[in-house]
């Protein structure tokens, strides 16, 4: 498996705001799974990077969530990828 830094880097800046948007334990899109997918090298390979949350959707697939060092390198108090600067 690819690193965190590699992958979470070749998100576009939408997709990084998309995880940002759901949070640290948000449950993530397919579009958000297709991407981290996209990033780490194509068609599942993102699935070491997203977990099962332990709960289903109501269509019975499982709600996944980031990882929690991916979650850490991404929301922890010192977070690796630039977060979008307020305008003045």
């Amino acid at each position: 498996m690819a690193d965190i830094a590699a992958v979470l880097g070749r998100l576009t800046p939408e997709e990084l705001d998309g995880l940002r948007a759901v949070g640290p334990q948000g449950h993530l899109t397919r579009p958000l799974t297709e991407a981290l997918d996209r990033a780490a090298g194509g068609p599942g390979a993102g699935r070491g990077y997203y977990v099962p949350s332990g709960s289903v959707s109501p269509t019975g697939g499982p709600h996944l969530v980031l990882r929690s060092d991916v979650t850490a390198w991404l929301f922890g108090a010192a977070a690796q990828v630039p977060l979008p600067q307020a305008e003045a």
